[in-house]
């Protein structure tokens, strides 16, 4: 049985594209798979699995030796199960920056795309045989597209994965911006998490400067309710830096309706990352950076010391 999963602290994505394609390779290609997750599902892609009546993936820790597994929406070693390298990987679709690391047994596919989301590269390669597809998996890839793109708000969206989701949309009987509203309404609702976890819910690796970095976003058509937590979320940072083996956290707050970004700003060294990474001037324990929607596009590439 072929495992098929993507990054820790999983997103709409990494939730969505394992069912996908475990789909495929059930019911297209006659190979056994099954999606799993490396641990909780965000409150987007829980109401994802709700939307579209889809189960819910086991959870998994880790992975043991021989098992054959895909990995989808990520190919960043750090963010892959501690024994990969004892099981068999044998295939790895992604849409970010090729990270390296990653140690197979054998040659594999690899498809690494420019594109905003990892399902509409699935879209692609699934090609003709999209017609057997049931609403259920349909549904989950107009989702995914939707929450990657911020419904095409966010500068990763490319013409081809607004085209994908249009036709998802046409074929699903949705009205994108109805549908859109509904899930970002389920991404705000984040009263249910401690500051530790919001803190690690949408987060990346990153180093910069010799120090290790623990880059979060949260984005929200509801930014003030994570304002209002500023105080205590910047208090839970040192904890989670320790815990995680990072320096520092850094927390961004992405305003999807204002596009614009609010970063927090606890001590001295984020100031600085801040102002020397984004040009800004900093005044208080908060900066806003207008514009500013992409982790991949927007911050990580410009992060600097």
């Amino acid at each position: 049985m072929i495992k098929v999963f993507g990054h820790t602290s999983p997103d709409t994505d990494s939730t969505g594209s394992p069912i996908i394609w475990a789909w495929y390779l059930n019911e297209v290609r006659r190979t056994p798979a099954e999606a799993v997750l490396q641990g909780e599902p965000n409150t987007e892609a829980l109401w994802m699995l709700n939307r579209w009546n889809l189960a819910m993936p086991q959870i998994i820790a880790d992975v043991a030796a021989g098992d054959q597994c895909v990995i989808v929406d990520t190919n960043n070693p750090a963010e892959l199960p501690a024994s990969l390298d004892q099981a068999d990987v044998i295939e790895i679709i992604d849409h970010h920056l090729l990270a390296g690391g990653i140690k197979t047994r054998s040659p594999i596919n690899i498809t690494i795309r420019p594109l905003a989301c990892t399902a509409t590269i699935m879209h692609d390669l699934i090609g003709e045989d999209m017609a057997r597809a049931p609403e259920t998996i349909k549904g989950a890839m107009l989702t995914c597209i939707l929450s990657d793109t911020l419904e095409f708000r966010s500068p990763t969206t490319t013409e081809h994965d607004r085209a994908v989701a249009e036709k998802l949309a046409a074929d699903l009987g949705v009205n994108i911006t109805d549908f859109a509203a509904e899930m970002f309404a389920a991404k705000s609702d984040v009263s249910a998490f401690s500051d530790e976890a919001l803190l690690r819910m949408d987060s990346k690796e990153y180093e910069l400067g010799g120090k290790q970095l623990r880059v979060s976003v949260l984005e929200t058509t509801a930014p003030q309710v994570l304002l209002d937590r500023k105080m205590s979320l910047m208090a839970a940072m040192p904890k989670v830096a320790a815990d995680d083996g990072a320096d520092e956290v850094l927390l961004f707050i992405v305003d999807i309706l204002r596009e614009q970004a609010t970063l927090l700003v606890p001590n001295a060294f984020v100031k600085q990352v801040a102002e020397r990474s984004f040009a800004a001037t900093v005044d208080g324990d908060t900066v806003v950076l207008p514009g500013v929607m992409s982790r991949k596009k927007q911050i990580i590439p410009v992060l600097a010391v």
